[in-house]
């Protein structure tokens, strides 16, 4: 079976001519043949996830299917609590552990009818990776599998781009659903923090801390985030705010939408390779020749943000894990250990500079944007470096593009804009502000209309993945 987007998956369902059961099997006998290659899963559960299919199916048959999700194969980030289901974190620490209930986005998507083939590999945590010292080997990029997916939301990435499923939920608190679709070509959405519930979901880092869909196309992650938003009177960040339609934004045009540029990021700041700045001015054109308007900003530098979002987070994940860390050093990774003892070395005062810092960052970015609608910026500086390359902090040696959107708690979408010479995905990145997703649904989407990337896939053939199909 060819892989379908969720919006091709879904029309053919409605329209009886494609099985739901027919679907789920495609996906676990592909999951059986490459994930070994892949480490997507954590754990796969095959029998549940038929059974759903065939109560799915029946529901087709009847005429009564639950919306655009029923019946449409996804699986959850490992740090989702799933009822029945081992939630572990990816870490030995919880290895084993099986929730009584479901996060709030988990039964949301499960009540809209969409079928979880398991749980997806991450980062430990959300924070320590890759690592090598757990009960399960981080993740591969299907692209080519000697390569890194980043992190934190790595399996998720990885399982959407082979299309083992057709979406799934990420978690991101400085760049962790966006560095990991950058990486695997696949497109992430952060909404903007509170859109959708952090209930029953592991926290990271709580002020920083968002949670939302990858999946292969914009109108895809738009079908999932109109069923994982909402309010939630039992998550004291939840906004009463909820997006209307979402996925019908995917075929508005983006005539007169006011496009900001930070050139100073990528062309100083963080330079990128030719490639993602290629893909870059691709997007710029095509939104121009579509009737956008760009112009330039001056934003915060980048270093302002990733250093104010680096006490926080390391602060608040210290504090989330101090109790286990100080009982159970073993129970954890190298990696996390030593990033989350990061957070010992802070005193309340750095800590309190830090959110007077966010509240003068969040200023400053509101007064730069005050004449656009939206901020374009490369996905990533480069393409997916090789595993053995990955440096051994990770993303939190050097500034990066998402921090700013994770500080003001904006949302933002990453979507693959072309390959490098490598045959690597290259990335865009767009925030809009708060809840404004419709915005970045509708440049994502006429991107990918005016292009052919989303044609592309990873072809993996005896564990490696290098040649497009």
């Amino acid at each position: 079976m060819q892989i379908p987007t969720i919006a091709e998956a879904s029309n053919l369902i409605h329209k009886r001519k494609l099985s739901p059961v027919e679907l789920i099997d495609a996906c676990l006998t592909r999951i059986e043949s490459v994930d070994a290659s892949l480490n997507a899963f954590i754990t796969v559960t095959v029998d549940r996830a038929r059974q759903e299919a065939i109560e799915a199916e029946h529901r087709m048959m009847k005429g009564e299917l639950r919306g655009r999700l029923d019946g449409i194969p996804i699986g959850h980030k490992d740090i989702l609590f799933t009822k029945g289901v081992q939630t572990s974190a990816h870490s030995k620490h919880l290895k084993g552990w099986v929730p009584e209930g479901d996060a709030h986005v988990v039964r949301s998507l499960a009540d809209a009818g969409a079928i979880s083939l398991g749980k997806l590999a991450m980062h430990e945590f959300a924070l320590g990776g890759p690592s090598f010292d757990l009960p399960w080997p981080p993740a591969r990029n299907p692209w080519d599998t000697r390569r890194f997916t980043s992190g934190s939301s790595s399996g998720t990435a990885a399982a959407v781009a082979a299309g083992l499923i057709l979406g799934g939920t990420g978690t991101d608190t400085a760049g962790s659903i966006a560095a990991p679709a950058a990486l695997c070509g696949v497109v992430g959405l952060k909404p903007t923090y509170g859109l959708c519930s952090k209930r029953g979901i592991l926290p990271l880092a709580p002020s920083l801390d968002h949670v939302g869909p990858l999946c292969w196309t914009a109108e895809d992650c738009a079908l999932l985030l109109e069923e994982m938003a909402g309010y939630d009177r039992e998550d004291p960040a939840s906004a009463k705010r909820a997006p209307a339609d979402l996925a019908v934004r995917a075929e508005e045009n983006v005539r007169g939408i006011r496009i900001g540029i930070a050139s100073d990021w990528h062309e100083t700041e963080h330079p990128v390779t030719p490639a993602v700045k290629e893909g870059l001015d691709r997007a710029i054109s095509v939104w121009t020749e579509q009737g956008a308007h760009v112009d330039q900003v001056t934003m915060p530098r980048l270093e302002e943000y990733r250093a104010t979002c680096f006490v926080i987070l390391t602060a608040e994940a210290y504090s989330v894990h101090e109790k286990a860390l100080r009982s159970n050093p073993s129970d954890f990774g190298e990696q996390l250990r030593l990033r989350l003892l990061l957070g010992a070395t802070l005193s309340a005062a750095d800590y309190v500079n830090a959110v007077r810092q966010r509240r003068r960052l969040c200023m400053a970015t509101a007064a730069a944007t005050a004449d656009v609608d939206v901020i374009v910026t490369a996905g990533a500086a480069n393409g997916a470096p090789f595993m053995t390359d990955v440096p051994r902090w990770g993303d939190l040696e050097k500034p990066g593009f998402y921090e700013p959107f994770n500080i003001t708690g904006w949302p933002s979408i990453v979507f693959c804009s072309g390959f490098g010479i490598d045959h690597m995905p290259v990335s865009v990145q767009i925030a809009a502000k708060p809840f404004m997703e419709h915005k970045l649904i509708q440049l994502a989407a006429a991107f990918e209309k005016a292009t052919n990337f989303r044609n592309i896939r990873p072809r993996i053939t005896n564990g490696q993945a290098r040649a497009f199909c």
